[in-house]
């Protein structure tokens, strides 16, 4: 069982409740080590005094503020604490927002909150159900590892949630870093902006995280196995060509059309499964699926069952192409 990595109290109004924190997420980055070209040496980072050169162990190293021409403010961890707001680890909810309010961008990190100890379970719960029903979050300051942060406590089924927030002055004005943003808007009645809209729609599907993974690390590690069986490494093929004004309502139209028609095909689906199952009782062959109607996630989980050699490397049509082929 995983050990809270924050303890202390959540209050909202007179209500007080013992929490810890626990991580939600874990990183499955896929990590190298530094190596010196030509040889299997490892390279390692060291702390040097950059005066003298020379290593310098961790427990004599402090924290030093620089206030200019080389001077430095030296701050012991302890002197930090002593002023840290929130010493006494209290989660104090300054108020409920609705959650459609806050934009993604303010969103960090995210911790389970978790009871501590069975007595507290049915507070625990009644706040989860009556966030839950409100369809609020919580706001409120958290002192944690020596920082402040904004948080924002919500529900899931089953479980509290707590998300860091960026402050305010750390959302950067997209105006001021992102240039060529259009200055006008699109015309509401648009013909182009109806058939965007149709897209959206014909495009819309429930959200299931399980349906998608990362498949980065999969081709880093067949890149690997491929230079060590001195095997030729074949790259992704290049980005298809940005659609212009001049085709845009053309491909808006062709898109939406394709979304459709891949859209009746999944609601056959069932019935196809059916009766190829039946055929496949009577001795036929069994029945195949219209693998065009499928994302590329869930074709990429079909070539993976199937052990399609150098999926993870294929463009949807190419995985549609030997998904075929394997049934043929």
């Amino acid at each position: 069982m995983a050990r809270p990595i924050w303890t202390g109290v959540l209050t909202f109004g007179l209500v007080t409740l013992p929490v810890g924190l626990y991580t939600a997420t874990e990183d499955h980055t896929v990590h190298f080590h530094q190596l010196q070209r030509g040889t299997s040496d490892r390279i390692r980072n060291k702390r040097v005094n950059e005066r003298t050169g020379k290593e310098v162990d961790p427990d004599r190293i402090v924290k030093g503020y620089d206030i200019g021409d080389g001077e430095y403010v030296v701050v012991e961890p302890e002197e930090l604490e002593e002023i840290a707001p929130g010493r006494s680890k209290v989660i104090d909810m300054a108020g409920f927002v609705d959650l459609r309010q806050i934009e993604p961008v303010y969103f960090g990190r995210t911790y389970y909150v978790g009871p501590r100890g069975k007595e507290y379970m049915t507070v625990y719960e009644l706040m989860r159900a009556a966030l839950e029903r409100s369809d609020k979050a919580g706001i409120a300051t958290l002192t944690m590892r020596g920082k402040e942060y904004l948080t924002a406590l919500r529900a899931q089924p089953g479980v509290l949630v707590l998300h860091t927030l960026h402050w305010a002055d750390e959302v950067r004005d997209p105006a001021d870093v992102v240039p060529g943003l259009p200055e006008r808007h699109v015309k509401s009645g648009s013909k182009e902006l109806r058939t965007a809209q149709q897209l959206i729609d014909a495009l819309t599907i429930d959200w299931r995280p399980g349906d998608y993974h990362d498949t980065y690390e999969e081709r880093v590690g067949q890149l690997v196995a491929a230079k060590q069986k001195g095997e030729q490494v074949v790259g992704e093929p290049e980005p298809p060509e940005a659609t212009n004004v001049i085709d845009l309502m053309e491909a808006l139209s062709r898109s939406v059309e394709q979304s459709r028609s891949r859209r009746s095909g999944s609601r056959g689906r069932a019935e196809g499964k059916r009766a190829g199952r039946a055929e496949h009782a009577e001795g036929g062959t069994e029945g195949a699926e219209d693998l065009a109607t499928l994302s590329k996630a869930a074709l990429y989980e079909r070539a993976s069952a199937a052990d399609v050699p150098g999926r993870s490397k294929m463009t949807r049509d190419q995985l549609i192409k030997a998904l075929a082929g394997k049934a043929a």
